[in-house]
């Protein structure tokens, strides 16, 4: 999904000649951080709540602050992913978004990025969800693949992240169905160090289970 599927229009924009009033008084009523800034459809940058805050003229135009807007934005034909990154980078809860001629085409706020990354990782399905710690040379998404189809599961979801304090890859693997007890077994069998799983568990397996467990937390 690219980022011009998830523009909207709704927000509000601010032209040069708007007040710094009606700046501070959209931020409130919309909730915002910060608002674009745009001329004869042309973005000319963000204007941040803080910079609208310490100006004490609140009738003086956004023009007599220009130089201190954000010329921050992502074009239409990016992976949508990239507009987290933007919002992690600019602390910003919305982004603009531009065409190949560099027209304002509207923002993606917060609030929907989030929603659409929940349907993306498949946040939104019930399931259950199994952690697994591998040395990097060891991960084999193939491997992982087949033990849980050996299970009749699917994977739903795959993540990983690099812990730096361990050199190990954290692999969250997440599933489309609640009952992970013989998945967890398999991957126990082939030697995986399962760090964290929630799911079901049948009522029989709650004794295997107890005793997994205690396993696990002597062998830390």
């Amino acid at each position: 999904m690219l980022t011009a599927q998830l523009v909207n229009t709704v927000t509000p924009q601010l032209q040069p000649n708007d007040k710094l009033a009606k700046a501070k008084q959209l931020m409130v009523d919309y909730k915002l951080t910060h608002l674009p800034v745009v001329n004869k459809n042309k973005f000319l940058g963000l204007i941040a709540e803080d910079d609208v805050l310490d100006e004490s003229n609140e009738q003086a135009t956004i023009e007599s602050i220009l130089d201190l807007l954000l010329i921050a934005f992502l074009p239409e034909d990016v992976h949508f992913l990239n507009a987290l990154n933007y919002c992690n980078q600019y602390d910003a809860n919305l982004i603009p978004i531009i065409d190949k001629e560099a027209n304002y085409m509207g923002c993606i706020s917060s609030q929907h990025l989030l929603k659409t990354i929940g349907e993306f990782t498949g946040s939104n399905e019930i399931g259950g969800l199994i952690i697994l710690a591998i040395k990097p040379i060891q991960f084999s998404i193939s491997e992982i693949s087949r033990i849980v189809e050996s299970n009749n599961a699917t994977i739903f979801h795959l993540n990983s992240t690099f812990d730096v304090n361990t050199g190990l890859m954290m692999v969250t693997i997440h599933l489309n169905k609640k009952e992970i007890d013989a998945i967890v077994a398999t991957f126990d069998r082939f030697q995986y160090n399962v760090i964290h799983h929630f799911g079901s568990y049948r009522k029989d397996d709650k004794t295997n289970l107890h005793y997994r467990n205690l396993m696990h937390y002597l062998n830390l």
